[in-house]
């Protein structure tokens, strides 16, 4: 049996007016990746970006988590604001959007799935890579595993400015047992079967550079979903919400005017 988190999770909220964005961060990451959107997106909706648990600003839970309970704190999320959102997810945050719209269809109005797959669990040499980084960020410290692993995360032409910002997201955001909750339940999830099942009209998004997850896993997601557009966001790695944010927020507004139909 898995535990529920001690508290709910800390979120940064921007916006008065329109529909919800429920932000969900990717594995090393934290509301902080979402600050361009906050910034910008607010001018058309309520936009809340979340700590997940055990990251961040939020309270550790009591005990391992698994995707469902991730998923599950999401829809709490949705429910106390009023019981529909648009999901917005990057990464290990697309992985919980995905599952989120599987378990509680009636909660998301359209997915928005960035720079994401369907699980490491669907390759079992990514499943054991993603469970040792749990090792390696308990062995380095957050500070040196945030500036080992977060210049990957963008592409080789990002500015020094974004390098450094993302670095120190990490650093701020992870720590054990948290990560190792997350990482545990990444390696574990293989969500391939359930994604012809989800109805929510999905917009899949990818960095032409990203070298995380990379084209191939958002294409299979695009595929198999049964509503779904596909766009490559040019001159950006695995952070293209970060790194083109301008690109980014003119897709997502351009999905939310057909699935929300806010004004143009």
């Amino acid at each position: 049996m898995t535990a529920a988190p001690v508290a709910g999770p800390h979120v940064r909220e921007a916006g008065t007016q329109g529909p919800l964005l429920l932000c969900l961060h990717g594995i090393g990451s934290s509301s902080a990746a979402f600050a361009p959107q906050l910034a910008e997106l607010s001018a058309h909706l309520r936009v809340v970006a979340w700590d997940a648990p055990g990251y961040a600003a939020s309270p550790d839970p009591q005990g391992p988590l698994t995707l469902d309970d991730y998923a599950d704190a999401a829809a709490a999320l949705i429910e106390e604001r009023g019981g529909r959102a648009h999901v917005l997810g990057v990464s290990w945050g697309g992985v919980i959007a995905l599952r989120l719209a599987s378990r509680h269809p009636g909660l998301v109005e359209s997915l928005i799935v960035a720079d994401s797959s369907a699980g490491s669990g669907a390759d079992p040499a990514k499943a054991a890579a993603m469970r040792r980084r749990a090792d390696d960020l308990a062995a380095a410290g957050p500070r040196a595993f945030a500036e080992e692993r977060g210049p990957r995360l963008v592409s080789g032409a990002a500015p020094p400015d974004l390098v450094r910002r993302v670095v120190d997201t990490m650093a701020g955001a992870v720590r054990l047992p948290g990560y190792r909750y997350a990482a545990e339940a990444m390696a574990k999830a293989d969500l391939r079967a359930g994604l012809p099942g989800i109805t929510a009209p999905a917009l899949v998004i990818c960095g032409d550079q990203d070298r995380i997850t990379g084209a191939e896993a958002s294409q299979l997601l695009a595929g198999a979903l049964h509503k779904s557009a596909y766009v490559i966001v040019k001159d950006a790695g695995h952070l293209a919400n970060q790194e083109q944010p301008r690109a980014f927020d003119a897709w997502v507004l351009s999905h939310l005017r057909i699935t929300a139909r806010i004004p143009g």
